[in-house]
């Protein structure tokens, strides 16, 4: 999702309604690309109220919240599929003007409500076409699959999102370019992204009639299943029309196992973004033959020589509905640890995004390194592995040396100094767990 200059002020009843995709044409219609808000961000608010409502009523209803680590490997991953917005503007809204300016056939009026409804309708239905070819297709699936990795399916889940995936949707958007004015096209590319945020629950049930038109969390509950009967199915964004006129829908039936067929056991924010990338590479090398070779790039997930364009249904692991989702044992307050230090990255995340067009390159990649860098580190912890000790107490020296040089700035001053004081104990605390790894593994060794 790329950022807007527009600043408008959005009322609460219609950030209400912008969640659910219920806003009439004349208060969303702008002249401009400048004009139109960064609904994206404007939505973030309505993010953190409806998931701190879910984990309420999780553990009223269930007696459990979210899983702590995997509702933060889906933060980590919305975390970073963000993090080249900072520099650059997304590539759908980049390549779509480009198209607009140099090739478009005639220009629609903005102001139409016919418009308006022309590119609800093109924008949802380019989803579709994309979304299907993110499964089929398994150079795109190696964006994709991130945000399918979750064994859990909550609104965290909403939030794992690929960095890679933005840099091939771009061209199924591309026709509406030939007559929709990039501001209204704008518009409906977030709400698009935005009404599929409240679906990716498991505590609302089917909806009656609506299920026959809109994509609903029934529906997606099955797109993210893993069961044999889920699997290339419901690819629809808010309507799920496509998938019924093209033959790819499929209603929720036994319960749903969430993830990979292949799960792949991380909470690591790397490993969850390209192990599909690693995967292609070497099943490329492996494979013989050029035409094959190819067949891996553009052929579906599954394939393989002497198979279908997508696999083998039959190879498709089968599910109990006993499975157990990876879930290393970790301490309470290890967990609660990686939660508040995920919460303090939050704050220099934001500010750089509020203050980036002030802010100097190399802070902005100095911010960027270190943001990568606690994400990397807060996985280590989740997973308990051996060098964990040694990248936070790192992490944390970092982050000392970078506020001591102003690269830190906020816009509370008081967090700063809170961090300064957090900072400096948790280096004592992990600088002594490292030391204490260190000589553990020499006496191992002699």
């Amino acid at each position: 999702m790329g950022s807007f200059a527009g600043q408008s002020e959005i009322t609460v009843s219609q950030g209400i309604r912008m969640m659910f995709y219920v806003l009439h044409p004349n208060e969303t219609s702008f002249k401009t690309l400048e004009e139109v808000p960064d609904y994206v961000d404007k939505a973030t608010i309505y993010f953190i109220i409806m998931l701190t409502l879910e984990m309420i009523v999780s553990w009223a209803w269930k007696g459990h919240t979210i899983r702590i680590n995997d509702g933060l490997a889906s933060l980590f991953a919305g975390v970073m599929s963000r993090l080249p917005d900072v520099a650059f503007r997304g590539t759908e809204i980049v390549s779509y003007i480009y198209v607009w300016k140099h090739y478009r056939i005639i220009e629609l009026p903005w102001d139409s409500p016919w418009t308006w409804w022309l590119s609800y309708l093109g924008v949802d239905f380019a989803y579709y076409w994309f979304h299907r070819l993110a499964h089929e297709v398994n150079i795109f699936w190696a964006g994709h699959q991130a945000h399918h990795s979750s064994e859990d399916y909550n609104l965290t889940t909403a939030l794992r999102q690929s960095v890679i995936q933005k840099y091939f949707s771009w061209i199924f958007y591309w026709p509406m370019a030939f007559f929709i004015p990039p501001s209204v096209f704008a518009v409906h590319i977030q709400f698009n992204l935005i009404y599929q945020f409240w679906i990716h629950t498991e505590f609302i049930n089917k909806l009656g009639p609506l299920e026959l038109i809109l994509n609903t969390p029934s529906h997606h509950r099955v797109h993210h299943g893993r069961n044999p009967y889920c699997i290339d199915s419901n690819y629809g964004g808010t309507l799920i029309i496509w998938d019924r006129i093209f033959g790819t829908f499929v209603p929720e039936k036994e319960k749903v196992i969430y993830g990979l067929t292949h799960p792949i056991n991380t909470f690591d924010p790397f490993h969850v973004q390209i192990q599909h990338c690693i995967h292609i590479w070497n099943t490329f090398w492996e494979t013989p033959g050029f035409f094959n070779k190819m067949s891996v790039i553009f052929k579906g997930p599954g394939w393989g020589p002497g198979k279908p364009r997508l696999g083998l249904p039959e190879e498709i692991p089968q599910v109990t509905g006993e499975e157990k989702p990876y879930n290393p044992q970790l301490p309470l307050h290890l967990q609660l640890y990686a939660v508040m230090h995920f919460l303090l990255m939050i704050a220099v995340y934001i500010h750089m995004f509020e203050a980036k067009l002030i802010l100097t390159p190399i802070t902005l990649l100095v911010r960027t390194g270190y943001i990568l860098l606690t994400l990397t580190s807060l996985g280590f912890i989740l997973e308990k592995r051996p060098k964990a000790a040694f990248l936070e107490t790192s992490r944390c020296l970092l982050f000392l040396l970078l506020q001591k040089y102003s690269y830190m700035t906020t816009d509370f001053p008081y967090l700063l100094l809170i961090s300064e004081v957090i900072f400096s104990l948790c280096i004592a605390v992990w600088g002594l767990k490292a030391l204490k790894d260190v000589i553990t593994q020499s006496k191992k060794q002699e």
